[in-house]
């Protein structure tokens, strides 16, 4: 109620003068000046308002019909004429064609024995797998066993036996390899001499090192 009171006053009768808000100054990059110098010299003509003014077609010469269509070379009389005289001429009324002009070829008696001594075609075996009659080739349809009576039937390929020899060959190399690596980092193996040898040289050595051992705490007492 108090805020309320505390907005009307007498004072807010009087006319109040509009006070216009201050308008800053618009920001101005300091490259305006470059980049538009820049933006000049780099315009071309006709950039971005399409093509430059070409000549126009004139109305006259409109597209007309099979104009686009390939034209055939012009044919001479000439050539013409060379094949009407290729061409045999019309038998006339009076010529008459040979007659009586008979073979002595008997064409029955000639058929008839080209039947009896030729060879009999064998029927092709045919497989008909349903009741209406659909039947198709039975050396084509996979059912003929006729890979089983093949000569290398059941026998390995070639080409896997000379796979698996040159495994066979790889892995006797690589092994020969292991090995000798394996014998050239071992520890050399000594004989028996050797071994005795070996061992009475570090006899000898040892009493050496007693015997001087001894010598040298006797003169330090």
């Amino acid at each position: 109620m108090t805020a309320l009171c505390a907005q009307e006053s007498i004072y807010n009768l009087l006319p109040r003068v509009e006070e216009k808000p201050i308008k800053l100054p618009r920001y101005i990059s300091t490259f305006r000046p470059s980049v538009k110098h820049e933006i000049e010299e780099n315009r071309a003509p006709w950039k971005t308002m399409g093509p430059p003014k070409i000549e126009v077609p004139s109305p006259k010469n409109f597209l007309q019909k099979h104009s686009k269509e390939p034209k055939l070379p012009h044919r001479k009389r000439d050539e013409g004429r060379k094949r009407l005289l290729t061409i045999p001429s019309v038998p006339h009324v009076t010529d008459h064609p040979l007659m009586g002009i008979q073979s002595k070829k008997n064409f029955i008696n000639t058929n008839a024995a080209n039947v009896i001594m030729g060879v009999a075609k064998k029927p092709q075996p045919i497989c008909v797998d349903t009741r209406q009659g659909n039947k198709y080739l039975l050396e084509t349809s996979g059912l003929v066993p006729k890979y089983i009576n093949k000569k290398d039937y059941g026998l390995t390929p070639k080409y896997v036996i000379k796979r698996s020899e040159e495994v066979k060959r790889a892995q006797e190399e690589y092994d020969a390899y292991v090995k000798e690596t394996l014998r050239q980092k071992a520890m050399k193996r000594l004989s028996d001499e050797e071994r005795e040898s070996l061992l009475q040289c570090v006899l000898h050595m040892g009493c050496c090192w007693t015997d001087l051992e001894w010598r040298t705490a006797g003169e330090n007492v």
